[in-house]
């Protein structure tokens, strides 16, 4: 049921509203049976689910990881999230469990939601963070529903899916052992009224909702360069000419932002960030722009510093009192002499950035002869927004970093306007990765309200509104662009202002209601 309710499957994500009950209903029953170690019983349960969830959803990650790695390596590396987050589910069940012995039933689901909700919490921002089967990421099909994630953010969708399962598995297994200890006919009503009024306010929300009218032309380019021969047999240079060609086929003469993908520059040889000026490509770069008055380029790219002192562990001695840095950035390059470059800052753990790298930076030699640049990235602590000639913020996001709400917050705080999401799907192949990947962004719009101009190398490219619907979108492995008239948003919503507020809130609240009546029954 919860693979069933997981994007892309279309218009499925109501399944989560009871997609938990059959996992209840069996813990009820070893809680209630005559089971010894039933700890031990519960946590196996919750495991078993979890990475049958899990799998099921994000098989592709296999795809991404064997593109840089050796299948065992790639296979070792994808357990991560197959088996780790399930763990943690499974520990959330477990103490789950603990508390129920203590207290209520209505206290021990209370428990539940905050450990599941701390499990999300610690997924997004520890060294093997993998918010991917965040549950609120769940309703990013049917974003009519969720339009108040502007208000509480993803997290306010799981805390809501979890309050309609709980409450649905206690009208069910009280008919179940066929005693009420709650009304059935309440439940139903709150069950109802759970549902209903959030998914009205929402449907309320999307069709009154509207623009403000500051109309932007940006054209997104995927340039269909297959992954496998980007760094080898395709040259740079034509790689250039690719997307130099795409753009100029759709541009406009207004056009103020052509967006390309993740790495789309690159380079046989290193791209040094301050030389980059004196390259043929920014050269070229400054020829096409020469059409358009206000044009910018924002790009990803593989570039490198070269530092005279380690800035971070991931530099490497070149031997010579130099180091050097790479870093999967992105830039803007415009017809002014000013460059702006971003490095990102959200690495994929185990093929971008060794995890807890300062403790085991013994294993360094290791990752790097596993893929050269395996746990090596440079990042930077925190967002930076690129603004154009005339005055526009946009948010430079690479690829893994568009899952992270409450980071995505901090560039329009700082002044984006619209989200540009330079991404390389190809790795994954034709999976659902790429269109999960791609409903996501959605989420990132509702949020902020804003637009999204989603650029990637082999697709899905799109347009998305600031209400979540997907304007326009290219077909996979399809060389094409696109041009659309987005507008510009400075206004910030209340989640943009207060981030995860509702997450802190559950948290503590949940700490200080449940403390002194734990202590009390101990």
């Amino acid at each position: 049921m919860l693979w069933l309710a997981w994007p892309p499957i279309p218009y499925s994500s109501p399944i989560l509203w009871v997609a938990f009950v059959p996992l209840l209903i069996a813990i009820e029953r070893v809680i209630r049976g005559d089971y010894s170690r039933k700890g031990r019983k519960i946590f196996s349960l919750a495991f078993l689910t979890g990475f049958l969830w899990n799998t099921a959803s994000i098989y592709w990650v296999y795809n991404a990881m064997s593109a840089y790695l050796p299948s065992y390596i790639a296979l070792f590396i994808s357990l991560i999230p197959f088996g780790l987050a399930p763990i943690l589910m499974a520990l959330v069940f477990r103490l789950y469990y603990q508390l129920r012995k203590k207290s209520s039933i209505g206290l021990a689901f209370l428990g539940l939601i905050c450990f599941w909700v701390g499990y999300e919490y610690l997924h997004q921002w520890w060294d093997l963070a993998f918010p991917w089967m965040t549950l609120g990421n769940g309703f990013a099909g049917f974003h009519q529903l969720i339009q108040w994630y502007s208000v509480t953010g993803v997290f306010g969708g799981t805390i809501w899916i979890w309050l309609v399962n709980i409450i649905t598995f206690l009208i069910l297994q009280q008919k179940i052992a066929n005693v009420e200890v709650y009304n059935n006919r309440r439940l139903v009503i709150v069950a109802l009224v759970v549902i209903i009024v959030p998914c009205a306010i929402s449907l309320l929300q999307y069709s009154k909702f509207e623009e403000h009218i500051n109309p932007s032309e940006v054209v997104v380019v995927q340039p269909n360069i297959d992954p496998y021969g980007k760094f080898g047999p395709i040259p740079a240079d034509q790689q250039l000419n690719t997307l130099i060609r795409l753009s100029k086929k759709i541009a406009k003469p207004n056009t103020e932002f052509f967006i390309w993908p993740e790495t789309a520059i690159s380079s046989q040889n290193y791209l040094v960030e301050d030389e980059f000026r004196s390259t043929t490509v920014y050269e070229k770069i400054q020829v096409f722009l020469n059409d358009f008055r206000n044009g910018s380029v924002l790009s990803g790219i593989e570039s490198v510093g070269i530092y005279d002192t380690p800035k971070t562990r991931t530099a490497r001695d070149l031997g010579n009192g130099k180091y050097l840095e790479p870093f999967n950035a992105a830039v803007l390059v415009d017809q002014s002499s000013k460059l702006q470059f971003y490095h990102k800052s959200k690495l994929v753990p185990g093929v971008e950035q060794l995890p807890f790298g300062k403790a085991l930076s013994f294993m360094k030699p290791l990752f790097a002869h596993f893929g050269g640049a395996t746990g090596g990235y440079g990042s930077q602590d925190e967002p930076s927004v690129f603004y154009s000639q005339s005055g526009i913020g946009a948010a430079p996001v690479i690829c893994y970093e568009s899952i992270w709400g409450n980071y995505i917050t901090e560039y329009v705080k700082k002044g984006a306007q619209f989200i540009a999401i330079v991404t390389n799907d190809g790795w994954w192949g034709n999976t659902s990765g790429k269109d999960q990947h791609l409903l996501y962004a959605k989420l990132r719009a509702i949020e902020n309200r804003r637009w999204v101009a989603r650029s990637a190398n082999t697709g899905i490219s799109a347009f998305i509104n600031q209400r979540g619907d997907i304007v326009q979108q290219t077909s996979w492995w399809s060389p094409t662009a696109l041009s659309q008239e987005i507008n510009l948003n400075e206004d910030l919503t209340f989640y943009t202002k207060y981030g995860d507020l509702i997450l802190y809130l559950i948290l503590i609240g949940g700490c200080i209601s449940l403390y002194p009546m734990i202590k009390k029954r101990s």
